[in-house]
């Protein structure tokens, strides 16, 4: 007689990080085009410290390190990582956001399904505020008409292992503000939307090369979406959640407030809405509940890019409802069918 339990899950947890890999592929090659090669040394090094973290705490806790590593979860975060960096990251900026993320917000916490927090975005802030200066090293894109220093694949590779420059080259000459940042300072200082839409790095709507990067992103999301490796509910409440606040107040003053699909194009948002917020052990799980966890990260976003110090607030934002969670899921839990009201309570 077979034990219990006698069906066998169609979707295991492997293939779902597997397809959440593949769709990323079309925006990581987008973001190496655009930014450069350190997206794949900063992904090689995420992905051989949160690996070998996984091990080593599989290890300490007595289990067997094959069963954690096979099924890609360690690699997803890790991804995930190296598109929050800037392409010249030092290769121990990246390993101390892995470790956290790997060691302190997934295995702490008895490791994956039991997390509360998701490990890349802890791993994220982490480095923000350990490492302020080299989470805002960002290079210009990769666009024509723009002035900039190009480096080299042996140059990005040196400035990984060494963070040192080539000499007679300084940091002025290859680092630009990103969209974000160049919004955020600019209307703080008096000047106007239209004013800065002029500002070399802005495209159609967002930061060049950035609305390139999301639109790849997207490609891949609604590539989950089709599998239902995703559901709709969490990017739907992201992106209402950000964008008909961000549409109101630049219909009541669209020279003090960026439009829309700034906010879209710019920034981590698309990226937030199908492949960070989504994230099935620390988000909200009942249908209602995925779209007010959304919603609530979306309005997060807003508040901070807007309001806060901070240019992006993708990473504070999910931490924040992850907080929330277990009281969405407590408030939205689905009725149970047969039950009168009130009888499931």
């Amino acid at each position: 007689m077979r034990e219990a339990p006698y069906l066998q899950p169609e979707v295991s947890v492997a293939s779902m990080m597997q397809q959440v890999l593949y769709a990323l592929v079309p925006a990581a090659l987008a973001h190496v085009w655009y930014f450069g090669p350190g997206f794949i040394f900063n992904l090689i090094v995420a992905s051989l410290f949160c690996v070998a973290g996984e091990a080593l705490f599989m290890r300490f806790r007595n289990r067997a390190a094959v069963s954690a590593l096979a099924d890609y979860s360690a690699i997803v975060t890790a991804a995930l990582i190296a598109f929050a960096l800037p392409s010249l990251t030092p290769w121990w900026v990246t390993a101390t956001g892995s470790l956290f993320a790997i060691v302190v917000a997934k295995h702490l916490y008895g490791g994956l399904g039991f997390n509360v927090f998701n490990p890349a975005m802890v791993g994220y802030v982490v480095i923000l505020i350990a490492y302020p200066a080299h989470a805002n090293l960002w290079v210009a894109p990769r666009m024509g008409d723009i002035d900039y220093q190009f480096l080299t694949s042996v140059q990005t590779l040196t400035y990984t292992l060494t963070g040192s420059l080539p000499d007679a080259l300084g940091f002025d000459a290859i680092s630009r503000a990103t969209p974000l940042d160049a919004m955020q300072s600019g209307l703080r200082n008096l000047q106007t939307y239209a004013e800065l839409r002029a500002h070399p790095l802005l495209g159609d709507f967002g930061g060049r090369g950035w609305e390139w990067i999301g639109n790849f992103v997207a490609c891949g999301g609604f590539w989950l979406l089709i599998k239902k490796v995703i559901r709709w509910q969490i990017p739907l409440g992201v992106f209402a959640g950000l964008l008909i606040p961000a549409g109101l107040m630049f219909a009541i003053d669209p020279s003090t407030h960026a439009s829309p699909g700034f906010h879209l194009f710019s920034g981590a948002t698309i990226l937030c809405a199908f492949f960070i917020a989504t994230d099935p052990v620390s988000a909200a799980t009942s249908p209602r509940g995925r779209f007010i966890y959304g919603v609530g990260i979306g309005l997060l976003i807003y508040a901070i890019r807007r309001f806060g110090s901070y240019a992006d607030g993708v990473a504070f934002a999910v931490l924040l409802m992850n907080m929330a969670t277990p009281v969405i899921d407590s408030l939205t839990r689905p009725r149970i069918v047969g039950h009168a009201r009130g009888e499931d309570e």
